[in-house]
């Protein structure tokens, strides 16, 4: 263990000592590259090294990424852990370790620290995101990550973190390929919580027609759970209320001027994540063009889960077979 607390200390690129350092403290069978006992005993070493790096940061009051740093060149020094995390990452580049262990490290590196010095600890995850994304590396340690940033996210106030959390899933996005099984939603489970209120009873003095109001507003409910017109009943009262309201924007085609005062780079800027369901508003968000566009886009995501190949003809009625083929 002295080894490695002597070359974390040592200036200059980690690459000049990291291989002798582990060659020094395990004298490995092979020159460059650990057999397996040979990767557990020096992951077992330095797990307990980080443990004790990071006792001695909480009990001397220093943030945990930066105890350790020389104070006469502090521009250039690093703090011990994140030369120690360097160290890893090299020999796990360059596979001289095993690939999976630095991604052993930062969990428990994240694991024994306080949210606070986890921040200092994901700017440096995100700062080694590219090698860390190398295919040698990701195919070892990827699970390792994504349980660390889940915990992670456990632990964060949504209300509170809200900034970190993001920071955590753009990470994510951005690590993970979209093809991942694990951000796939593979049992096609819908989000059935996200409820959309508006007023059951028409307010006072109101110039639109409620019934409308509300026709459009009761979409939702199959679009928040499209398995829900698999029932003949619930089809063919979604069908009606679905051809209601594309009657009407037939009925009221948007001007030229109104069309394009809203494009898809404005919209993204202004990007809403729920509209407001006021009776007051309908007449303004029917003469909108990115809410009408919300609307067939979700039409077109429940008419794909109904085309979806898991789906048997003997699953849908005749009825809203027939109706489906018309809309």
């Amino acid at each position: 263990m002295e080894e490695f607390r002597r070359a974390i200390l040592q200036p200059g690129p980690v690459e000049t000592f990291a291989l002798k350092t582990v060659q020094e403290f395990i004298k490995p069978q092979k020159q460059t590259k650990l057999v397996q006992d040979e990767n557990q005993l020096l992951e077992n070493m330095l797990r307990t090294l980080l443990q004790e790096l990071v006792s001695s940061a909480a009990q001397s009051g220093e943030e945990i990424m930066l105890s350790g740093k020389s104070i006469d060149d502090e521009e250039n020094s690093q703090g011990q852990i994140p030369r120690l995390l360097d160290v890893v990452l090299y020999l796990c580049e360059r596979e001289h370790i095993e690939s999976g262990m630095i991604f052993q490290l930062l969990e428990d590196l994240t694991e024994m620290s306080t949210m606070r010095n986890c921040k200092d600890i994901f700017g440096y995850i995100e700062s080694k995101q590219d090698i860390l994304g190398k295919q040698e590396l990701f195919a070892r340690g990827k699970l390792v990550m994504l349980r660390t940033c889940n915990q992670l996210l456990r632990r964060l106030s949504k209300a509170n973190d809200v900034v970190f959390c993001g920071r955590i899933l753009m990470f994510l996005a951005h690590f993970f390929p979209l093809s991942e099984r694990s951000a796939v939603n593979i049992k096609g489970v819908f989000n059935t919580s996200n409820e959309t209120k508006y007023e059951k009873e028409p307010p006072a003095a109101i110039s639109l027609d409620f019934n409308f109001y509300k026709t459009m507003w009761s979409l939702q409910e199959y679009f928040c759970d499209p398995s829900l017109t698999l029932s003949p009943i619930k089809w063919q009262k979604f069908s009606s209320s679905l051809m209601v309201i594309l009657n009407a924007f037939e009925a009221q085609p948007l001007s030229e001027e109104e069309g394009s005062a809203n494009n898809l780079e404005e919209e993204a800027a202004s990007f809403n994540i729920k509209y407001l369901t006021s009776s007051k508003l309908m007449g303004l968000e029917l003469k909108d063009p990115s809410f009408r566009r919300h609307v067939l886009v979700q039409c077109l995501i429940l008419f794909d889960y109904l085309k979806a190949p898991g789906k048997n003809d003997k699953d849908l009625t005749s009825e809203s077979m027939y109706t489906f083929s018309l809309l």
